[in-house]
C-alpha cells in the first residue's frame, strides 16, 4: 500500500484529541516535536553506551514526531502538501545546483 502525505495526514487528524482547543492542540504537539526529538536524540546516544541501533525504534519514534508535526499542521491550517512543497521551492532557490557548502555557509536571508 502506498501511503500519500495527504492519506497520513488524513488517518492521524483522527487521532488529535478533539476536546482540545486549538491552542492547545498546537502546544501539544510543539511539546511532542521536542520530546520525540529528544527520544530520537537518545537512540543515537546510547549507541555511545553499547546499544545496537534498532532501525524498528528509530521508525517508531519518527513515526511519533511526523505524527506530531501533522498534529501541527492541523493546529495551524497547514495543508502538508502545500508545506512540503514550499520547502523544496525554498530549497530549490538555496541550491539551485543541489547542496554546496559555499552556498551554505554564505546564504542569503
Amino acid at each position: 500500500m502506498e501511503l500519500t502525505i495527504r492519506d497520513y495526514y488524513r488517518a492521524a487528524k483522527r487521532t488529535i484529541n478533539p476536546a482540545l482547543t486549538t491552542l492547545d492542540t498546537r502546544n501539544h504537539a510543539l511539546h511532542g516535536i521536542a520530546g520525540e526529538c529528544g527520544e530520537i536524540h537518545s537512540l543515537y546516544q546510547k549507541v555511545y553506551q553499547g546499544h545496537e541501533l534498532s532501525k524498528e525504534r528509530v521508525m517508531d519514534e519518527a513515526g511519533d514526531l511526523m505524527w506530531f508535526v501533522m498534529e501541527l499542521c492541523f493546529a495551524e491550517g497547514i495543508d502538508p502538501e502545500e508545506m512540503l512543497e514550499y520547502n523544496i521551492d525554498k530549497l530549490r532557490k538555496r541550491y539551485p545546483g543541489g547542496f554546496d557548502s559555499e552556498r551554505s555557509l554564505h546564504r542569503e536571508g
